[in-house]
């Protein structure tokens, strides 16, 4: 155990520190979104936070990575994140002049959003020089341990802490955390070198940086057919998470206290098999690992919840579902890791980004349509006697059932599919590893 815990020192300080400072700037994005729909009284302008924040991410990331392998990853993750904390600044100052408006919070989260594009394949290559390859699995569950637990903390500090203190309390935590998680980095973590030259002693462009990420992509086979597998899968997923709210609402022993409830058992599920994760020895075929338990996951909560008529079910729905997405995420991040060069890691991650998070809006574009315009119109005209009504029940709410029961064929497909492709590869293990 002091053996494990001397060599992960280093990735203990970066990933408590930085995941610190997430939980603050989450916080940050929660209360500005209470305050905007307080100011508007839009979901739409409210939404748009939301959508600045993530299209640098996902057109710009190829770029980013490029520059990132390019640059030291020490100095880089200390400039992006010191330029996200002055937007945050730039809010309060906008707040306290009385100046802050929508266009202003568009900005200033596009440029966050930027900022975090060029941090995040900088901070993923930082874990891979810091941590030794035999503690890869161990490192990718705390990471999803400490992203599960923002996402259960941080509307529970946040709101009471704007009502008390307004956005100056809230932007005060974060300034805090920021400023922990920078002396931590600048002082207390090293972080090793990475050859950043071609072979023959030049430095790359960005475009041809951008280039070799693709290439180094469609040399490795593997990577490549998870990171589509992943893009289908995030089809489904982000469907599911559209469809979920308008079902669980429009239920008789729905309503808004029940959606929070349900919301937060993925959390909960999402922070227990974290810490599975992180327990749990090497598998002997990691590959297998991930397609059984998006299968899992997927299959288990979509069809769950098209049949499931109470809340209780709902939160069981939610808790297979989410409890093994961590374990898929580590060995997934082991699988990149131990596959990709270091020097390579920060271009192909950002190439990842784009090609396996591009779906997301797609699919919640559709899972929305789908409700609103097919299911719900379809199944409202069908017999309430009828194999529909029985199946998915009858009234608003049916449609949303038929929704998640199409996504759960739709995901067992798509794992069935890939999986047929994945089998041909094997991932040869690192020697050493517990």
């Amino acid at each position: 155990m002091k053996k494990t815990y001397q060599e992960l020192k280093p990735f203990l300080i970066l990933w408590s520190t930085q995941s610190l400072s997430q939980l603050g700037s989450a916080m940050t994005g929660f209360a500005l979104t209470l305050w905007l729909y307080e100011a508007t009284g839009s979901a739409l302008q409210t939404a748009l936070l939301s959508i600045c924040s993530y299209t640098p991410y996902v057109l710009m990331s190829i770029f980013a990575g490029a520059l990132s392998d390019r640059w030291d990853k020490k100095r880089t993750m200390l400039v992006c994140d010191t330029l996200a904390a002055c937007c945050s600044v730039s809010v309060l100052f906008l707040l306290k002049t009385g100046s802050l408006r929508p266009v202003h919070m568009y900005v200033l989260n596009a440029v966050s959003g930027l900022m975090n594009t060029v941090q995040q394949p900088a901070g993923e290559v930082a874990m891979t020089l810091i941590t030794p390859q035999a503690q890869y699995q161990r490192a990718s569950g705390l990471k999803s341990f400490s992203n599960a637990l923002v996402t259960i903390l941080h509307p529970v500090f946040a709101a009471p802490l704007y009502g008390a203190a307004g956005m100056d309390g809230v932007i005060g935590v974060d300034l805090a955390a920021f400023a922990a998680a920078f002396a931590a980095l600048a002082f207390f973590v090293r972080i090793p070198p990475v050859e950043t030259q071609s072979a023959d002693g030049e430095k790359e462009s960005v475009l041809s940086a951008a280039k070799a990420g693709l290439a180094c992509l469609y040399r490795n086979g593997l990577v490549l057919w998870l990171i589509l597998f992943f893009a289908g899968v995030n089809l489904a997923a982000s469907a599911l998470d559209a469809a979920l709210p308008p079902y669980v609402l429009s239920r008789a022993n729905g309503g808004k206290a029940v959606l929070g409830i349900v919301t937060s058992c993925a959390g909960i599920a999402s922070l227990a098999g974290s810490l599975a994760a992180a327990a749990l020895p090497a598998p002997k075929n990691r590959v297998r690992v991930i397609l059984l338990t998006v299968l899992f996951s997927l299959g288990t909560e979509c069809f769950l919840l098209a049949f499931a008529r109470t809340p209780v079910w709902w939160c069981i729905a939610q808790i297979l579902g989410w409890f093994v997405v961590p374990v898929m995420n580590a060995n997934l991040d082991v699988i990149l890791r131990s596959t990709i060069p270091p020097r390579m890691q920060g271009r192909v991650y950002a190439c990842r980004n784009t090609m396996q998070f591009f779906t997301i809006p797609v699919g919640t574009f559709v899972g929305g349509f789908l409700v609103d315009k097919v299911c719900e119109p379809w199944m409202a005209r069908t017999d309430p006697n009828g194999l529909p009504a029985r199946l998915f029940g009858v009234g608003k709410g049916s449609g949303a059932a038929l929704v998640m029961f199409l996504l759960g064929l739709l995901s067992v497909g798509v794992c069935l599919g890939f999986g047929r492709i994945l089998s041909r590869y094997e991932l040869k293990e690192p020697s050493g590893e517990q």
